[in-house]
């Protein structure tokens, strides 16, 4: 009679996880970014980083799974910062479960970034805009000159204005000319400016 209870425990709570699994698909299929322009994000994000990923490490936290990325702050753009900082994004493996969460960027240790971001109420940040906020640098060893890319150069974002989806991002920007363009947005709204 136990090795029966077992048996359908088991089962039961294999057919919970599957329906759980159908319900929440369509939920994590739906994500859709509106566009952003880095204009506007550099007026939303309260702190704009240039960081190197020291790693990531995963965990659930109130029922769900979060990524917890450790970055070392090589150069604030906007805001303080601390020398290093964490990023929680949503979305991640721990054991044998897995969550995809389209739009949510991934980091790898050592690669640079930089990072349009905003607090959390538990004391670490989340990206602005999730990919649109979170900006490649590749250095041309030869031209001794480096560029950003933004992850949503090939991430499809919703444009209000068109009303559509497009693949839409800054790619092989001159990271100087990013830097220009956020000064340029900071400046456009600092006190006694019109925005």
């Amino acid at each position: 009679m136990r090795i029966r209870n077992i048996r359908f425990s088991v089962l039961a709570s294999a057919i919970l996880c599957v329906t759980w699994l159908i319900t929440l698909a369509p939920v994590a299929r739906a994500t859709a970014l509106m566009q952003m322009s880095i204009a506007k994000m550099s007026r939303t994000a309260p702190l704009i980083v240039r960081a190197r990923c020291l790693g990531n490490a995963t965990s659930w936290d109130t029922g769900d799974i979060w990524t917890f990325t450790s970055f070392a702050v090589e150069e604030t753009w906007k805001g303080a910062a601390p020398q290093e900082i964490t990023v929680r994004l949503l979305g991640g493996s721990v054991g044998d479960i897995t969550s995809n969460i389209s739009g949510i960027p991934h980091f790898r240790p050592g690669e640079e970034v930089i990072l349009f971001l905003e607090p959390t109420p538990r004391g670490d940040f989340s990206v602005v805009s999730w990919q649109q906020g979170t900006f490649r640098i590749h250095r041309d060893s030869v031209a001794g000159r480096e560029t950003v890319t933004q992850d949503t150069a090939s991430f499809a974002t919703f444009d209000p204005t068109t009303r559509r989806f497009q693949t839409a991002g800054a790619r092989n920007l001159p990271l100087d000319a990013l830097r220009a363009q956020v000064d340029a947005a900071l400046l456009n709204t600092s006190p006694g400016r019109k925005p």
